[in-house]
């Protein structure tokens, strides 16, 4: 798409990005004359030279940015890094390490929850001395060094009579490789986001759309990653898979490296004099965040060998955060305010229960899928961590959907409200697990559930996700009070990080006696399964009924938003 540039007699030849969809002049008119008028396509960079002849450099990607590649590339290759390592992970302790099903859903619980909290910290340390540039190439660095040890996986365990032997030094690198990710994705999740809407002006009408292609790129890379890295892994090697996770990092940092020149410095630290500022000892402040993060991979290190430790600070925080929301709700806000306040806290605590049960999809579902499911098509068993992939897929083929399916109802006033669509979430989310019950219940005894089931839960629990995800943020942005937005935005990812510690602790309910990573009674480990899943799927309803019949006074506290 192109738009018209008037260039007008100017004093001194200069450069300029043009990003705006109209007609536009290179600078001050000083006079009545004017050189011309030039089709340029958005986002090129337009030099005027000094025999007042103009150039341009045709720098766009799909009519955006060509910074928007670069965040696109990044972060399709970071997810992919992630979503690989993570659809791996729950057989890698089961299988490797030989743990029991309860001590690997409390490892993974610990490590997916942490993964939530690090981006707080690195979004603090981004706005206030990084900016997104430094801070997402050192969280890039992190990863890249995590997934790369996560493939020292060194000899299997073994057991002797009773006794589960595992190495311990590589033992001790797996839980580093583990610290690694978790900073690396502190610095780097929260932030790249950041670099994307920097591109763009406040009134820059492609913004939206910028996002939507870079959201694109999170799903390209979560779909080729389960389905790569986790059939590597499960066929010919954990160190394959988890190697090819560490490639796709290592080729995201390239491509973020080699694209700096495209993101035009709008991701550059806020104050470089006060980064470069000495501290104790002559050390510069931006060397002592980078040495204050290493010592923080050595704490992580040591919390995701300490599970309930990670429970007990996430009670206590979520605790603590729910008394300072509610004090500075009555203490700090008007009557519409202290009500929006409410309703914002509301919907996140219902969230928590979504999540918690979204998340069983790389925990509990994961071995029910390799223990339970007819995974032979045509004549080939599927590794079960490759179905980790439908969540994406299903998002490429339904997301369209369900936005051209809100924008036809707004326009007939019909739209459900934000609470409302918490409460279809939560519903689908209960109903996926009711649904692969009754797949399972009604096959022959002794059979393996058939794949379609699993692929009925996949699809609901995405288009419950699709109910709620995309209007989680922007909940919390608009009916957050404006001088406390960032302390409820980390609310959120604090909400967050509890459901998937409490995915863990649902998942230990499933758990299976096993040895040498074999299920001893798989009838009664399926029997177990099966009755957790029709209890939680069955509460979600309950959860969902109790929403929507809150729902009109809820509608009402949020006072207009919408």
């Amino acid at each position: 798409m192109y738009f018209s540039v008037t260039a007008a007699l100017i004093p001194t030849p200069g450069r300029y990005h043009l990003d705006k969809p109209h007609t536009i002049s290179l600078c001050r008119n000083y006079g009545p004359a004017t050189i011309g008028v030039h089709k340029i396509k958005f986002g090129s960079i337009v030099t005027l030279m000094r025999d007042q002849t103009i150039q341009t450099t045709d720098n766009t990607f799909f009519g955006h940015p060509r910074g928007l590649l670069v965040c696109f590339m990044t972060e399709l290759w970071e997810r992919f890094s992630f979503y690989g390592m993570r659809a791996l992970l729950i057989f890698y302790l089961t299988e490797h390490f030989l743990f029991g099903d309860d001590k690997a859903f409390l490892i993974y619980g610990a490590y997916s929850a942490l993964v939530y909290v690090m981006p707080v910290i690195g979004g603090i340390l981004a706005d206030r001395y990084l900016g997104s540039r430094k801070a997402v190439t050192f969280g890039a660095i992190l990863l890249v060094i995590g997934h790369f040890g996560m493939t020292l996986e060194g000899p299997p365990a073994t057991v002797t009579g009773t006794i589960v032997e595992r190495d311990p030094l590589y033992l001790q690198f797996f839980y580093l490789s583990l610290a690694f990710i978790i900073t690396g994705v502190g610095f780097l999740k929260a932030n790249i986001s950041t670099v994307v809407g920097a591109l763009y002006e406040t009134d820059d009408r492609r913004r939206d759309g910028g996002f939507t292609i870079f959201y694109m790129g999170i799903n390209i890379g979560a779909f080729f990653a389960s389905i790569l890295c986790g059939w590597l892994g499960q066929t010919y090697g954990w160190a394959y898979g988890f190697g090819l996770a560490g490639i796709g990092m290592l080729v995201g940092l390239v491509v973020f490296l080699r694209g700096q020149p495209h993101l035009q410095g709008r991701a550059d630290p806020p104050s470089p004099a006060l980064l470069a500022e000495k501290l104790v000892g002559g050390v510069s402040r931006e060397t002592s965040i980078y040495c204050g993060a290493i010592a923080g991979v050595f704490v992580i290190w040591q919390l995701v060998q300490h599970q309930a430790l990670v429970g007990r600070a996430l009670m206590g925080f979520g605790g603590l955060m729910l008394v300072v929301v509610v004090a500075y709700s009555f203490l700090k806000c008007d009557r519409t305010e202290r009500q929006r306040m409410f309703v914002a806290s509301t919907l996140v605590l219902f969230s928590v229960l979504f999540w918690a049960l979204f998340e069983q999809a790389g925990s509990s579902l994961n071995l029910f899928a390799d223990r339970s499911v007819d995974r032979v098509v045509a004549g080939y068993e599927i590794p079960a961590s490759v179905f980790q992939s439908l969540n994406a897929f299903f998002i490429f083929l339904l997301a369209p959907l369900f936005a051209l399916l809100w924008t036809w109802l707004a326009a007939r006033n019909w739209e459900p409200s934000t609470p409302i669509k918490f409460a279809l979430a939560i519903l689908q989310v209960g109903l996926g697990f009711l649904v692969l019950v009754f797949g399972a219940q009604t096959t022959g005894y002794g059979e393996p559930t058939p794949l379609i089931w699993l692929v009925f839960i996949y699809l609901l629990h995405t288009t419950g996700e699709l109910c709620l995800s995309p209007v989680g943020l922007s909940m919390i942005t608009k009916l957050s009070v404006a001088r406390v937005v960032g302390m409820m935005m980390g609310v959120w990812f604090l909400a967050s990080a509890g459901a998937n510690f409490i995915a863990s602790q649902i998942a230990r309910l499933t758990s299976a006696e096993t040895r040498e990573g074999e299920v001893l009674d798989q009838t009664a480990a399926l029997a177990q399964t099966l009755d957790v899943y029709t209890q939680v799927g069955w509460f979600a309803i309950g959860v969902a009924a109790f929403l929507l019949l809150i729902s009109p006074l809820l509608r009402r506290g949020m006072h207009g938003v919408h």
